[in-house]
């Protein structure tokens, strides 16, 4: 891939993009992983306000120490950066209560919450990109975003604008590495972090990003009977997953009403 002419037509459309848009620029989540460290860096390149900001819930230390390694790497670097740190632990602690979450009495309880985590955070981006003239922008990747829908429906997935959503993950790496983040970033090993134990994406999908890369650059050309052996169990897997993400990869469904029975 060539990284730099990536890197700037990025840019380039993110600067036009807010311009045309007439916003000061943009507001990132990190987490500490390289999808968001390498949006909110292509967002600092812009020239425009930007605010980056880390929002743990009941969040592993590692990812913590991360987030804020990007937000300092990024305000030494960059005079249009501003972040901080927004500790979302008590309101989470109260939706728990709220909603008197019993992990034994609804078997996808436990998943609906994890949501919740995500869903919390988009609010708080919209809360702090409404005051302070910013879009909200996404960190999410092909594969994740196209192929298999592994992000929050309104968490997440709930974003004004998404420069990466074309490229694979192993092609975030390359503009990580181009780009020279914290080796803390570059080498951060995937994962959603929205769960009390921390669980890797592969663990939770049960496939690498290499794997499902090759399935979806693949995918509508091949059939579940051109593959074989570990191949055919990452076409299984992303094949179910794509099937139940339609519902986050497609517009929302539309019931159109007839012309002449508005008469």
């Amino acid at each position: 891939m060539q990284t730099q002419k990536v890197i700037d037509h990025i840019v380039n459309w993110l600067k036009d993009y807010a311009q045309k848009a007439g916003v000061k620029g943009y507001v990132v989540g990190v987490s500490g992983g390289v999808d968001s460290g390498v949006v909110s860096t292509l967002c600092a390149m812009t020239g425009l306000k930007t605010l980056v900001m880390e929002m743990p819930i009941r969040q592993q230390k590692d990812q913590i120490s991360r987030a804020q390694e990007q937000i300092d790497f990024l305000k030494n670097k960059f005079p249009n950066v501003d972040g901080f740190s927004v500790d979302l632990n008590a309101p989470f602690e109260a939706l728990h209560d709220i909603f008197n979450v019993r992990d034994d009495e609804f078997p996808n309880e436990k998943l609906a919450f994890a949501n919740t985590r995500s869903r919390l955070r988009m609010l708080t981006l919209y809360y702090y990109g409404q005051i302070n003239g910013l879009l909200v922008c996404g960190t999410g990747n092909k594969v994740e975003d196209f192929g298999i829908g592994f992000y929050t429906k309104y968490g997440d997935g709930g974003v004004d604008i998404s420069p990466i959503a074309d490229l694979y993950k192993t092609e975030v790496y390359e503009l990580a590495k181009a780009l020279d983040l914290p080796e803390s970033i570059k080498n951060a090993i995937p994962t959603d972090g929205l769960w009390d134990v921390d669980r890797t994406d592969e663990q939770q999908i049960g496939a690498t990003y290499p794997e499902l890369e090759k399935i979806q650059k693949e995918w509508g050309t091949k059939t579940e009977a051109d593959y074989n052996g570990r191949d055919l169990e990452v076409f299984q897997i992303f094949s179910r997953m794509n099937k139940a993400a339609q519902h986050k990869i497609n517009p929302i469904p539309v019931c159109d009403v007839p012309e002449e029975w508005r008469a």
